[in-house]
Protein backbone atom coordinates (compact mmCIF):
# COMPACT_ATOMS: atom_id res chain seq x y z
CA UNK A 1 0.00 0.00 0.00
CA UNK A 2 1.56 3.29 -1.12
CA UNK A 3 1.56 6.49 1.03
CA UNK A 4 -1.41 8.00 -0.85
CA UNK A 5 -3.51 4.88 -0.21
CA UNK A 6 -2.54 4.93 3.48
CA UNK A 7 -3.53 8.61 3.68
CA UNK A 8 -6.88 7.87 2.01
CA UNK A 9 -7.58 4.94 4.36
CA UNK A 10 -6.75 7.04 7.43
CA UNK A 11 -8.94 9.87 6.15
CA UNK A 12 -11.83 7.46 5.59
CA UNK A 13 -11.36 5.95 9.06
CA UNK A 14 -11.48 9.44 10.59
CA UNK A 15 -14.66 10.26 8.65
CA UNK A 16 -16.32 7.00 9.71
CA UNK A 17 -15.55 7.72 13.38
CA UNK A 18 -16.81 11.32 13.13
CA UNK A 19 -19.95 10.13 11.31
CA UNK A 20 -20.70 7.49 13.93
CA UNK A 21 -20.16 10.06 16.68
CA UNK A 22 -22.79 12.33 15.08
CA UNK A 23 -25.22 9.41 14.83
CA UNK A 24 -24.54 8.53 18.47
CA UNK A 25 -25.28 12.17 19.43
CA UNK A 26 -28.58 12.01 17.54
CA UNK A 27 -29.56 8.80 19.32
CA UNK A 28 -28.53 9.72 22.87
CA UNK A 29 -29.39 13.44 22.90
CA UNK A 30 -32.64 13.46 20.93
CA UNK A 31 -34.05 10.04 19.96
CA UNK A 32 -33.93 8.16 23.28
CA UNK A 33 -34.79 11.00 25.72
CA UNK A 34 -37.84 11.95 23.62
CA UNK A 35 -38.83 8.49 22.28
CA UNK A 36 -38.56 9.59 18.64
CA UNK A 37 -39.65 6.85 16.23
CA UNK A 38 -36.99 7.57 13.64
CA UNK A 39 -35.61 5.11 11.10
CA UNK A 40 -32.82 2.64 11.72
CA UNK A 41 -31.89 0.59 14.75
CA UNK A 42 -32.63 3.47 17.15
CA UNK A 43 -36.20 3.73 15.86
CA UNK A 44 -36.75 -0.02 16.17
CA UNK A 45 -35.36 0.07 19.71
CA UNK A 46 -37.74 2.87 20.72
CA UNK A 47 -40.68 1.05 19.07
CA UNK A 48 -39.88 -2.20 20.89
CA UNK A 49 -39.39 -0.57 24.29
CA UNK A 50 -43.04 -0.94 25.46
CA UNK A 51 -42.99 -4.63 24.45
CA UNK A 52 -39.48 -5.74 25.43
CA UNK A 53 -38.48 -4.00 28.63
CA UNK A 54 -34.74 -3.82 27.98
CA UNK A 55 -32.62 -0.69 28.29
CA UNK A 56 -32.81 1.11 24.92
CA UNK A 57 -29.03 1.50 24.64
CA UNK A 58 -28.48 -2.22 25.16
CA UNK A 59 -31.24 -2.95 22.67
CA UNK A 60 -29.51 -0.76 20.06
CA UNK A 61 -26.16 -2.42 20.71
CA UNK A 62 -27.62 -5.94 20.53
CA UNK A 63 -29.43 -5.16 17.27
CA UNK A 64 -26.36 -3.46 15.74
CA UNK A 65 -24.00 -6.35 16.51
CA UNK A 66 -26.58 -9.03 15.70
CA UNK A 67 -27.43 -7.49 12.33
CA UNK A 68 -23.72 -7.09 11.53
CA UNK A 69 -23.11 -10.80 12.16
CA UNK A 70 -26.16 -11.64 10.03
CA UNK A 71 -24.77 -9.42 7.28
CA UNK A 72 -21.36 -11.11 7.43
CA UNK A 73 -23.01 -14.51 6.93
CA UNK A 74 -25.47 -13.50 4.20
CA UNK A 75 -23.74 -10.59 2.45
CA UNK A 76 -20.11 -11.67 2.51
CA UNK A 77 -16.61 -10.36 3.14
CA UNK A 78 -16.88 -7.09 1.18
CA UNK A 79 -19.85 -5.99 3.28
CA UNK A 80 -17.99 -6.90 6.48
CA UNK A 81 -14.98 -4.77 5.53
CA UNK A 82 -17.22 -1.77 4.74
CA UNK A 83 -19.15 -2.04 8.00
CA UNK A 84 -16.86 -3.44 10.70
CA UNK A 85 -15.58 -0.05 11.95
CA UNK A 86 -19.15 1.22 12.41
CA UNK A 87 -20.22 -2.07 14.01
CA UNK A 88 -17.54 -1.56 16.68
CA UNK A 89 -17.57 2.25 17.01
CA UNK A 90 -21.33 2.83 17.07
CA UNK A 91 -22.20 0.68 20.13
CA UNK A 92 -19.19 2.03 22.06
CA UNK A 93 -20.02 5.67 21.32
CA UNK A 94 -23.73 5.26 22.08
CA UNK A 95 -22.92 3.52 25.37
CA UNK A 96 -20.41 6.19 26.46
CA UNK A 97 -22.64 9.11 25.48
CA UNK A 98 -25.67 7.54 27.16
CA UNK A 99 -23.63 7.27 30.39
CA UNK A 100 -22.81 10.99 30.14
CA UNK A 101 -26.48 11.82 29.48
CA UNK A 102 -27.54 9.70 32.47
CA UNK A 103 -25.02 11.51 34.67
CA UNK A 104 -26.35 14.92 33.59
CA UNK A 105 -29.93 13.69 33.78
CA UNK A 106 -32.04 12.59 30.82
CA UNK A 107 -34.74 15.08 31.80
CA UNK A 108 -32.37 17.86 30.72
CA UNK A 109 -32.71 16.65 27.13
CA UNK A 110 -36.50 16.47 27.09
CA UNK A 111 -38.02 18.89 24.59
CA UNK A 112 -40.87 19.37 22.14
CA UNK A 113 -41.16 16.13 20.15
CA UNK A 114 -41.28 17.86 16.77
CA UNK A 115 -38.17 19.90 17.61
CA UNK A 116 -36.39 16.75 18.84
CA UNK A 117 -37.31 14.86 15.66
CA UNK A 118 -35.91 17.65 13.47
CA UNK A 119 -32.63 17.84 15.40
CA UNK A 120 -32.37 14.04 15.45
CA UNK A 121 -32.81 13.99 11.67
CA UNK A 122 -30.17 16.70 11.16
CA UNK A 123 -27.56 15.07 13.41
CA UNK A 124 -28.24 11.59 12.03
CA UNK A 125 -28.22 12.85 8.45
CA UNK A 126 -24.87 14.60 8.94
CA UNK A 127 -23.40 11.45 10.49
CA UNK A 128 -24.70 9.07 7.84
CA UNK A 129 -23.70 11.43 5.04
CA UNK A 130 -20.13 11.61 6.37
CA UNK A 131 -19.93 7.81 6.60
CA UNK A 132 -21.29 7.44 3.06
CA UNK A 133 -18.69 9.90 1.79
CA UNK A 134 -16.05 7.55 3.17
CA UNK A 135 -17.54 4.75 0.99
CA UNK A 136 -18.59 2.88 4.13
CA UNK A 137 -21.81 1.69 5.71
CA UNK A 138 -23.26 2.10 9.18
CA UNK A 139 -24.86 -1.34 9.04
CA UNK A 140 -27.95 -1.44 11.24
CA UNK A 141 -31.26 -1.55 9.39
CA UNK A 142 -29.44 -1.19 6.05
CA UNK A 143 -28.62 -4.89 6.42
CA UNK A 144 -32.18 -6.31 6.20
CA UNK A 145 -32.73 -4.07 3.16
CA UNK A 146 -29.55 -5.36 1.48
CA UNK A 147 -30.55 -8.96 2.26
CA UNK A 148 -34.00 -8.44 0.70
CA UNK A 149 -32.34 -6.97 -2.39
CA UNK A 150 -29.84 -9.81 -2.73
CA UNK A 151 -32.06 -12.81 -2.03
CA UNK A 152 -35.57 -11.63 -2.93
CA UNK A 153 -34.47 -9.53 -5.94
CA UNK A 154 -36.36 -6.50 -4.64
CA UNK A 155 -34.99 -3.14 -5.88
CA UNK A 156 -32.87 -1.47 -3.19
CA UNK A 157 -35.16 1.58 -2.93
CA UNK A 158 -38.20 -0.65 -2.40
CA UNK A 159 -36.41 -2.81 0.16
CA UNK A 160 -35.42 0.27 2.18
CA UNK A 161 -39.05 1.45 2.10
CA UNK A 162 -40.22 -1.98 3.28
CA UNK A 163 -37.82 -1.94 6.23
CA UNK A 164 -38.70 1.66 7.17
CA UNK A 165 -42.37 0.81 6.71
CA UNK A 166 -41.97 -2.04 9.19
CA UNK A 167 -40.43 0.38 11.72
CA UNK A 168 -43.31 2.86 11.25
CA UNK A 169 -45.92 0.07 11.55
CA UNK A 170 -44.26 -1.19 14.72
CA UNK A 171 -44.30 2.35 16.09
CA UNK A 172 -48.01 2.77 15.31
CA UNK A 173 -48.78 -0.48 17.17
CA UNK A 174 -46.77 0.43 20.27
CA UNK A 175 -47.13 4.24 20.47
CA UNK A 176 -50.02 5.25 18.21
CA UNK A 177 -50.26 7.34 15.06
CA UNK A 178 -49.13 10.79 16.29
CA UNK A 179 -45.62 9.75 17.50
CA UNK A 180 -45.13 7.77 14.29
CA UNK A 181 -45.96 10.82 12.19
CA UNK A 182 -43.40 12.80 14.20
CA UNK A 183 -40.87 10.05 13.45
CA UNK A 184 -41.56 10.37 9.72
CA UNK A 185 -40.52 14.04 9.98
CA UNK A 186 -37.19 12.89 11.41
CA UNK A 187 -36.71 10.36 8.60
CA UNK A 188 -37.48 13.03 5.97
CA UNK A 189 -35.07 15.56 7.52
CA UNK A 190 -32.40 12.87 7.81
CA UNK A 191 -32.72 11.96 4.12
CA UNK A 192 -32.48 15.58 2.99
CA UNK A 193 -29.46 16.18 5.22
CA UNK A 194 -27.69 13.08 3.89
CA UNK A 195 -28.12 14.37 0.33
CA UNK A 196 -26.79 17.79 1.33
CA UNK A 197 -23.70 16.35 3.05
CA UNK A 198 -22.94 14.00 0.16
CA UNK A 199 -23.13 16.90 -2.32
CA UNK A 200 -20.99 19.28 -0.22
CA UNK A 201 -17.88 20.65 -1.93
CA UNK A 202 -19.37 19.82 -5.30
CA UNK A 203 -20.04 22.58 -7.78
CA UNK A 204 -23.67 22.81 -8.92
CA UNK A 205 -24.13 23.90 -12.51
CA UNK A 206 -26.62 24.06 -15.36
CA UNK A 207 -26.74 21.91 -18.47
CA UNK A 208 -27.87 23.96 -21.47
CA UNK A 209 -29.05 22.60 -24.82
CA UNK A 210 -29.41 25.19 -27.55
CA UNK A 211 -31.24 24.80 -30.86
CA UNK A 212 -30.80 27.76 -33.19
CA UNK A 213 -30.22 28.78 -36.79
CA UNK A 214 -27.15 30.69 -35.59
CA UNK A 215 -25.31 27.92 -33.75
CA UNK A 216 -21.86 28.87 -35.12
CA UNK A 217 -22.09 32.37 -33.64
CA UNK A 218 -23.41 31.04 -30.31
CA UNK A 219 -20.75 28.33 -30.25
CA UNK A 220 -17.97 30.87 -30.74
CA UNK A 221 -19.35 33.01 -27.92
CA UNK A 222 -19.44 30.05 -25.50
CA UNK A 223 -15.90 28.95 -26.40
CA UNK A 224 -14.25 32.37 -26.47
CA UNK A 225 -16.20 34.58 -24.05
CA UNK A 226 -17.85 32.20 -21.58
CA UNK A 227 -14.78 29.96 -21.78
CA UNK A 228 -16.67 26.69 -21.59
CA UNK A 229 -16.56 23.60 -23.75
CA UNK A 230 -19.32 22.80 -26.23
CA UNK A 231 -20.50 19.49 -27.63
CA UNK A 232 -22.14 19.68 -31.06
CA UNK A 233 -24.97 17.19 -31.61
CA UNK A 234 -26.97 16.48 -34.73
CA UNK A 235 -30.72 15.94 -34.71
CA UNK A 236 -33.75 16.45 -36.87
CA UNK A 237 -37.12 18.04 -36.23
CA UNK A 238 -39.95 15.61 -35.56
CA UNK A 239 -42.45 17.71 -37.51
CA UNK A 240 -40.34 19.17 -40.33
CA UNK A 241 -37.75 16.36 -40.42
CA UNK A 242 -35.19 19.13 -41.04
CA UNK A 243 -31.64 18.61 -39.80
CA UNK A 244 -30.78 20.59 -36.67
CA UNK A 245 -27.53 21.37 -34.89
CA UNK A 246 -27.83 21.15 -31.11
CA UNK A 247 -25.25 22.73 -28.81
CA UNK A 248 -24.71 21.12 -25.43
CA UNK A 249 -22.72 22.86 -22.69
CA UNK A 250 -22.43 23.05 -18.91
CA UNK A 251 -22.08 26.46 -17.26
CA UNK A 252 -22.22 27.91 -13.76
CA UNK A 253 -25.41 29.67 -12.67
CA UNK A 254 -23.69 33.04 -12.87
CA UNK A 255 -22.51 32.36 -16.44
CA UNK A 256 -25.96 31.20 -17.52
CA UNK A 257 -27.54 34.64 -17.05
CA UNK A 258 -24.98 36.22 -19.40
CA UNK A 259 -25.26 33.31 -21.84
CA UNK A 260 -29.05 33.53 -22.07
CA UNK A 261 -28.91 37.29 -22.67
CA UNK A 262 -26.36 36.84 -25.46
CA UNK A 263 -28.30 34.00 -27.11
CA UNK A 264 -31.45 36.13 -27.14
CA UNK A 265 -29.55 38.98 -28.79
CA UNK A 266 -28.13 36.62 -31.45
CA UNK A 267 -31.32 34.66 -32.07
CA UNK A 268 -34.57 35.68 -30.32
CA UNK A 269 -36.17 32.46 -31.63
CA UNK A 270 -33.51 30.16 -30.16
CA UNK A 271 -34.86 27.15 -28.27
CA UNK A 272 -33.18 26.49 -24.90
CA UNK A 273 -33.45 23.49 -22.60
CA UNK A 274 -31.93 24.12 -19.16
CA UNK A 275 -31.44 21.45 -16.50
CA UNK A 276 -29.97 21.49 -13.00
CA UNK A 277 -26.75 19.51 -12.62
CA UNK A 278 -26.04 18.53 -9.02
CA UNK A 279 -22.44 17.57 -9.66
CA UNK A 280 -19.94 18.18 -12.44
CA UNK A 281 -16.24 17.32 -12.56
CA UNK A 282 -13.70 18.01 -15.24
CA UNK A 283 -11.84 20.86 -16.86
CA UNK A 284 -13.10 24.19 -15.59
CA UNK A 285 -14.99 22.64 -12.66
CA UNK A 286 -13.61 21.59 -9.29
Amino acid sequence: MNPDQVKTQLRNLFLILIGNFMVACAVTLFVLPNNILTGGVAGVSVALQPIIHINSVWMINILTIGLFLLGVVLLGRKFALQTIVSAIASPLMITLLSMIVSTIGQESFKMNELLASIYAGVFMGIGLGIVFRANASTGGMDIPALILTKYCHIPSGNSVMLVDGFTVLLGIITYGIAPSLTGIVSVFVCGKTINYVIMMKTQPALEVQIISKHTTQIQDYILQTVDRGVTVLEGHGGYTNALRTILLCVVSRKQYTELETKIQSIDPNAFLIVKDVNRVKGEGFR
